[in-house]
C-alpha cells in the first residue's frame, strides 16, 4: 500500500515498519532462520516473504495476531471492537506497554541494549562538547537526519 516497508537483515530478522515511524511494528525471527537477504510484500499486503542463507523461503503474516480464513460476523464484530478499545486508550500507560511489547531473541536484545548505552554515550560526549566550546561552534544535527546519505524528491 506504499504506507510500511518491510525490513529483513544480519541480524536472523525480519522487521516491519512504518514509513513515518521509527520503530518497527511487528518482529519476526526463528531459531534456525540465518541471515535474512531478501523480503517481499505479497500483492494484496497480507504476508511477508522472507529469504534467507540458509536456502528457505518463508511466509509470515503481516499482522501477527490476525486469524487466517474468513471470519465470521460475531468474530469481524470482535476483533474491530478489541481495535477500537487499543486505538482509545492507547494513551495508558499499561496498554500502551502491552501493545508495544515484542518478543525479541536473547542475542538481539543484547545488541539493542549494546547499541542504546553506544548512542547515549555519544549524547553526552556531544551535550559535553557544546557545553565546553564557543557559542555556535559546534552544530548539533538531529539523529534522524545524521544518517541520511541523499534525499530523493
Amino acid at each position: 500500500t506504499g504506507r510500511e516497508f518491510v525490513a529483513g537483515g544480519y541480524d536472523r530478522s525480519v522487521r516491519i515498519f512504518s514509513h513515518t515511524g521509527g520503530h518497527s511494528r511487528e518482529v519476526y525471527t526463528t531459531k534456525r532462520m540465518q541471515r535474512v537477504f531478501a523480503v517481499r510484500f505479497s500483492g494484496d499486503a497480507t504476508y511477508v516473504f522472507s529469504g534467507s542463507d540458509d536456502m528457505n523461503v518463508r511466509v509470515w503474516k503481516a499482522e501477527a495476531s490476525e486469524q487466517l480464513g474468513v471470519p465470521l460476523p460475531r468474530e469481524r464484530q470482535k476483533q474491530a471492537y478489541n481495535k477500537a478499545l487499543v486505538e482509545r486508550f492507547k494513551h495508558m500507560p499499561e496498554v500502551k506497554r502491552i501493545v508495544r511489547h515484542r518478543h525479541l531473541p536473547t542475542a538481539i536484545y543484547k545488541a539493542q541494549k549494546t547499541r542504546r548505552i553506544m548512542q547515549d554515550s555519544e549524547k553526552r560526549k556531544l551535550k559535553n562538547r557544546v557545553e565546553h566550546s564557543a557559542p555556535g561552534s559546534v552544530t548539533v544535527k538531529p539523529d534522524r537526519k545524521r544518517k541520511l546519505v541523499a534525499e530523493v524528491e
